[in-house]
């Protein structure tokens, strides 16, 4: 690599992160995204435990979140199995090879997890239900729990393990083209649903640094028109968490 220690960005640490290897890429949106994720699934186990099965609006609203967490994280390990590993892959040790396979495993692993809570949120959302389905809620909340602590492990090993072969093996710039080939540019519709998700409950000063880098400024505003919108839906979507 190219780049000397000294010119290295501050990495980002956000709350539930476990760690963040040093290095010449700036994993910043990595972060975000993983911090959106921790907190969906918190979220999402304690409401499956306190919201009743009898409150239908509630649980629509639930499943419409579970959707939006659901795509945000199926494109992120799209694009971790399609783009990056198969680079780190290529450049890497046996022992780093090894690290990068059993992460694949890993998402294969989460894939039937979540599918499976899809469809317990889409049963509970249900319009028409003759009574109160509280077997399908209680079943709910085992799957969930086993989906949250599922991906906790996961981001903890992708974190700890996974990223620090990044920071060995690639440049920023390399880091750059594996973005452009694989996420694009992303359709405003998607912007203004994805960017109030993850922005959510990061803390002001991180988000600041997020929106400073450049091409943010089109998130901060979209962030600032959508923010109070979410918020309120959040809180519905959540009220018994």
């Amino acid at each position: 690599m190219s780049t000397t220690h000294h010119t290295w960005p501050r990495q980002l640490r956000l709350p539930g992160q476990v760690a963040a290897p040093e290095g010449p890429i700036d994993m910043q949106m990595m972060y975000v995204m993983h911090h959106a994720f921790r907190r969906d699934l918190d979220l999402f186990s304690a409401a499956v435990r306190n919201t009743p099965a009898s409150e239908w609006a509630t649980w629509v609203l639930l499943e419409e979140r579970w959707e939006l967490f659901a795509e945000a994280l199926h494109e992120h390990h799209t694009i971790e199995d399609d783009g990056v590993w198969p680079a780190l892959e290529a450049l890497g040790t046996e022992d780093e090879v090894a690290t990068l396979t059993a992460m694949e495993a890993e998402h294969g692993e989460i894939d039937p997890l979540l599918e499976g809570c899809a469809a317990g949120f889409r049963r509970l959302a249900q319009p028409v239900r003759q009574h109160a389905d509280e077997d399908a809620r209680a079943a709910l909340a085992v799957r969930v729990s086993a989906a949250r602590e599922s991906l906790r492990r996961h981001l903890a090993h992708e974190e700890t393990e996974a990223i620090a072969i990044i920071q060995r093996l690639l440049t920023q710039e390399d880091w750059d083209r594996i973005e452009e080939a694989h996420v694009g540019k992303p359709k405003l519709g998607k912007v203004v649903r994805l960017v109030p998700w993850a922005a959510y409950g990061v803390p002001r000063e991180a988000l600041e640094r997020v929106f400073s880098q450049p091409g943010g400024g089109g998130f901060r505003l979209v962030w600032r028109l959508t923010r109070r919108g979410f918020a309120r839906k959040h809180a519905r979507t959540f009220r018994f968490a």
